[in-house]
Formats: C-alpha cells, sequence, structure tokens
C-alpha cells in the first residue's frame, strides 16, 4: 500500500515537473502553455519515451482539472456584455459554429463512423477557445482594434454555443438510440438541468451571498477561504445536477462558472475565488490532465491514416476561416476584416481537447479519431499567431486596421 502511494506521489511530481518545464517553454515561444503540457505527456508518455504511465491518481487529479478549467472559462463568460453582442459578433459566432460543424459531421459520415461520432466530430471542428485569442491579441497590441472586439465578442458567443450544443450531443450520445421516447426523456433531463441551474443561480445565489456578507461583516467568522469554499460547493452541486441529467459534469462545472460571474459578491472576495480558481486550475489539476490527454495520442495515424488527417485538419482550418468570412460579409467589416477574423477563430485549443477526451472516455470515438482531434487543434492552434500577424500586417497595408474609442487610449 505504502509503496503504491509512493509511486503515485513520484507519478504526480513528475508530471507536473515536466508540465511546468515544457509549458514555460510554450509561453516563451508565444503559444499557450496547454500546447507545452501535451508535448510533454507525448514526449515522456507511452507515445514517445514512455518514462510516464498513468495512473489511478493521475486520472482522478486530471478529471478535477478539466471540471476546474470549465469553472474557470464560465467565469470569464459575462453574461451581461453575451446580451450586448452586437449584430457582427454574434453573425460570426453562428458562422463560424455553423459551417465546420456541418463539414466536421460531413467528414464524419464520409469517414463512415457512426453518427455520435460524427456528431463529436463536428463539435470540435466547431469548438475554438476565447483564451487563446485573448493572449494572442495582446501580444499583438490589438486588444483596441475593431477585429479585436468583434473576434472576442465571437469567441465568448461561440464558447457558449458550443457548450450548449454539447449538452445536447452528450444527451443524444447517452439515449444509444433514436427511439423516440428515449431521446425526449433525455432532452427532458437535459432542459430540467439548466432550469433548476436557472433557478438556483437567480434565486438561490444572490441571497446566499447576500446572508455571507452579513454573517462577515456582523461576526467576521466568513473569510475568503470560507467563501472559496462555497464556491466550490456551488460548482460541484452544479456538476452532480448535471450528471444527473445526464449531461457530463463539464457542463455544470461551465454553468455554475458564470453564476458565480453574475452573483454581486463583494469585489475582493470574488476577485480571491477566480483567482484561486484560476491558479488551482492552470497552476496544478489541468496541466495534470493535458499531459495525460498526451499519453492516449498514437502516431499511428501518420501511417495508417495520413490522407484523413490531412483532410481534416484542412476542414477545420478552412471551415472556421470561410463561415467567419461569409457571415462577416453582411455586416460593415471589409472583407479583409472579416478574412482576419476567421484566421484568429481557429485557435481551438482547449475546448476541442476537452470534447474530444469525453468522446473517447465515453467510447463513442476511438483512439485513432481522438489523436487526430488533438492534432487538429495543435496545429490549428499553432497556426494563429502566424496567420493573424499576416493578416494584420494586409489590413495595415489596405489600411483598414480600425481602431476603436477607449478610456485612455491613444488611438
Amino acid at each position: 500500500m505504502v509503496e503504491t502511494v509512493s509511486i503515485d506521489i513520484l507519478s504526480l511530481l513528475l508530471v507536473l515537473t515536466v508540465a511546468w518545464v515544457f509549458g514555460a517553454v510554450a509561453e516563451r515561444f508565444g503559444y499557450p502553455t496547454m500546447m507545452g503540457e501535451l508535448f510533454a505527456g507525448i514526449a515522456f508518455g507511452p507515445p514517445l519515451l514512455g518514462l510516464l504511465e498513468p495512473s489511478t491518481l493521475l486520472s482522478v487529479f486530471a478529471e478535477f482539472g478539466v471540471f476546474l478549467l470549465m469553472v474557470y472559462v464560465g467565469m470569464e463568460v459575462d453574461l451581461r456584455e453575451l446580451f450586448k453582442l452586437g449584430p457582427p459578433s454574434l453573425l460570426i459566432a453562428f458562422g463560424a459554429f455553423v459551417v465546420p460543424f456541418g463539414l466536421g459531421y460531413g467528414a464524419g459520415v464520409w469517414l463512415g463512423v457512426s453518427t455520435g461520432a460524427a456528431l463529436f466530430l463536428g463539435l470540435a471542428m466547431a469548438a475554438t477557445s476565447l483564451a487563446t485569442k485573448s493572449r494572442i491579441l495582446a501580444d499583438l497590441d490589438l486588444l483596441d482594434t475593431r477585429i479585436a472586439n468583434v473576434l472576442l465578442g465571437g469567441a465568448l458567443a461561440s464558447d457558449v454555443g458550443v457548450l450548449v450544443v454539447f449538452a445536447g450531443v452528450d444527451s443524444y450520445v447517452t439515449a444509444g438510440t433514436l427511439d423516440p421516447v428515449e431521446v425526449v426523456a433525455i432532452l427532458g433531463k437535459a432542459l430540467g438541468f439548466f432550469v433548476v441551474t436557472l433557478l438556483l443561480g437567480y434565486l438561490f445565489l444572490p441571497r446566499a451571498w447576500a446572508l455571507i456578507e452579513t454573517l462577515r461583516e456582523r461576526y467576521g467568522f466568513v473569510d475568503q477561504t470560507t467563501g472559496l469554499t462555497f464556491a466550490l460547493l456551488v460548482s460541484l452541486l452544479f456538476a452532480q445536477l448535471a450528471t444527473l441529467a445526464d449531461l457530463h459534469m463539464i457542463i455544470g462545472g461551465f454553468v455554475a462558472g458564470m453564476f458565480l460571474r453574475q452573483s454581486d459578491v463583494e469585489p475582493g472576495l470574488h476577485e480571491h475565488i477566480h483567482t484561486v480558481i484560476y491558479t488551482l486550475a492552470m497552476g496544478v489539476f489541468a496541466p495534470v490532465f493535458f499531459v495525460t490527454v498526451g499519453f492516449d495520442i498514437t502516431f499511428d495515424v501518420f501511417a495508417d491514416s495520413f490522407g484523413i488527417l490531412v483532410v481534416l485538419v484542412a476542414i477545420a482550418f478552412l471551415g472556421k476561416i470561410l463561415g467567419s468570412w461569409l457571415f462577416a460579409l453582411p455586416t460593415s467589416l471589409t472583407s479583409r476584416e472579416g478574412l482576419v477574423i476567421g484566421f484568429g477563430m481557429n485557435g481551438r485549443g482547449t475546448v476541442e481537447i476537452i470534447i474530444a477526451s469525453v468522446a473517447l472516455s465515453a467510447g463513442v470515438i476511438d483512439t485513432e479519431l481522438f489523436s487526430i482531434l488533438v492534432f487538429i487543434a495543435i496545429f490549428t492552434t499553432a497556426l494563429v499567431p502566424v496567420t493573424v500577424t499576416w493578416g494584420v500586417r494586409m489590413l495595415e497595408r489596405a489600411d483598414e486596421l480600425v481602431y476603436v474609442e477607449r478610456a485612455g487610449s491613444g488611438h
């Protein structure tokens, strides 16, 4: 028993070490830490060197990492801002979802996979990553441009849309059949989950936070630590409600994060909760998830399915650009701006990998298709800084890089 625990701790130590080192290297070159963590899992795990192996402890950390990561992603979504998004952002979010989703689903049908696998393939193609875009736009000093506003707004709406559709696909796959009664029952559970969480989020949470503030002011025994504990309990409750509705727990974590963002919590306490959840997710648990994702990758796809890999990467890359560009045309954006926004929407990153991991663990897709989806996430995310930089230079040459007025902006 002691020996087993010792091996698990050593394994965790090694995983966190390589995740930290390779994540820092990836950041140094302007890429998300997730890219370095994935590479570490591939290099040191079963696909290459075999120095790291899966274990029960790593699986638990990885599962909790996905959960915390989705709570954090939810806390980055401001529902008030989402409702204020203008037509350009909403149109582009719609186009950047529908076109690649349709192409991905069609590719799944072409490959002859199951309907559930084809739906997950479409979802993976449609996924995007708000965090990846924010980092790249900041690095390129573009946050005060019109394309950045539309791109971030579109990514925000797209993130929410992908996860809502994911809930529907997850429900369909859980039903496992086209039996109308079973499908209606599953969809009814999913709808019930959203109704219950809406009631909890809008009715219970504000009152709970008000009570916590009262206890804190009058008696002083509610501090930042207990506030954080309450936020985690709420998130776990939402995750449990999701599983009871036959949805994946990440849906519960994401919805909980959104309501934690909307709650009228004292600013200092909210900032503490946000910071600690970010630190726990990005610094400890999520790195374990991304390293262990690398364990499941097989390089056989380059020998056995290289043609399919190339076709799917091309569909993913071009589908996002085409969808964003086409749906930007009816707006006030120029054709070139629509093209550059399409380049930016291509960074799938975290969300696609989580979707692929869920599909693999559910047995909907096999290791080969899982590996292809992870490589798609890597390739498309790696291309974003290069293509967006080229696109911005094109806009500058055409005098179409439009800056927006902001407080304190020199533009």
